[in-house]
Formats: C-alpha cells, structure tokens, sequence
C-alpha cells in the first residue's frame, strides 16, 4: 500500500488535492495518507522511507526550498493540474474582528483586491487564515468559501473567487526520468498544440 504525506490537516487544499489525484489513479482506498505541518517534515519522511510520496503545491512558498535543499535525495516523481477548494476573501461582519488586518497565504495574495486593510498578515495555508477569521485575529482574509456557508452570522463574501488551477509536484525518493524529459504527449496541452495552425494569432 503507498503512503503519501502532504500538508494537514484533513480538509486543508492539500488534502483536498491529493484525494482527487489518488481517486484519478484508482487507489484512494488502496493508499495511506498522512499529514504534516511543512514540508520539511515530509522531505524527511519520504527520504527515511517512513512515507513513500510527498505532494506540494507547486506555487507553496516553500516549493523552491524544498526542490533545492533535498535535490540529491528527493526527486520530482510526477505532476499534474488541478482546480483548487472555492476560496472567498471574506470579512467579519462583527467587531471581534482585528480592524485592518487582513489574512492571506502568500501564493493567494493576488486572487483578490486587499488594499482596503492596511495591514497584510500571511499564514502558512488558506485553512489557517480561516482560523484566524474564527478566532478574530484579523477583520478580512482570504479563506475557503464554505467558512460563510458554515457561518453566516459572522462573515460576508466581499468576493468570491473561483476554483484555481494551479500545478502539483508529487515527490518520490528514487528519480524517475533518467535524464530525459517525461511528457505526456496524448494530454489535453499536446492536443492545443497539433491544432495551433488552426488558431488565429494575435499580433
């Protein structure tokens, strides 16, 4: 049985990604999955052999570090796209909140318009920033959409922000690739590409 570690807890975007990616390859049931708390962590468990896999966002802050601090001992098995969890910037719509601060995961810090709050506070994960906002910690932040739908009296969609496809890297301890460059030649990008005589180009 594979074992995959990614970063916790059960609910985070992480989790919510790497159920989808083992339900693709039909082994959701047939897999154990484990959660950390960064990434480091995880690197450590996959080259120990106490975990067999590891997934991480491929635009996670930590992403560089990771690639580069464990090149020789942790190697880039696999990739894939998937949509993430809606997400949502919301606010507190009472006065526990903290006036001005705004709670943002570095990658999504974009995904929405946040100069209404002066003070940016980043968080290791979206799961944390929605904590935060339960605990009033701040008065805004960029956290899953369902946090409203679970909490109506204390948050207020400001804007909604629809799934995001980012790119995931899947870790392994044995390199995959034997110098050559592994491409998924029948995937929907290749298919864009044999019909880009088709397309109009843009000047």
């Amino acid at each position: 049985m594979p074992s995959f570690v990614t970063l916790g807890p059960h609910g985070s975007n992480h989790a919510f990604v790497l159920q989808r990616y083992l339900q693709a390859h039909g082994i959701l049931h047939a897999s154990h999955v484990e959660y950390i708390e960064d990434f480091h962590e995880g690197a450590r468990m996959v080259i120990e052999r106490h975990a067999d896999f590891m997934l991480q966002c491929a635009v996670h802050p930590a992403a560089p570090e990771i690639t580069g601090k464990y090149r020789q001992q942790l190697f880039v098995v696999d990739a894939f796209i998937s949509p993430s969890r809606p997400m949502a910037l919301l606010r507190s719509t009472n006065a526990g909140g903290a006036p001005g601060r705004v709670g943002v995961q570095p990658a999504t810090r974009y995904y929405a318009d946040l100069s209404s709050w002066p003070q940016r506070v980043e968080e290791a994960s979206v799961m944390e920033v929605g904590r935060g906002l339960l605990q009033g910690r701040y008065d805004a932040g960029i956290a899953f959409a369902s946090l409203a739908t679970e909490h109506p009296e204390r948050f207020e969609v400001v804007q909604a922000i629809a799934p995001v496809c980012d790119a995931w890297i899947v870790f392994g301890p044995t390199p995959v690739d034997r110098g050559q460059a592994i491409v998924w030649t029948g995937s929907p990008a290749a298919r864009l590409y044999a019909g880009a005589d088709d397309a109009p180009r843009g000047r």
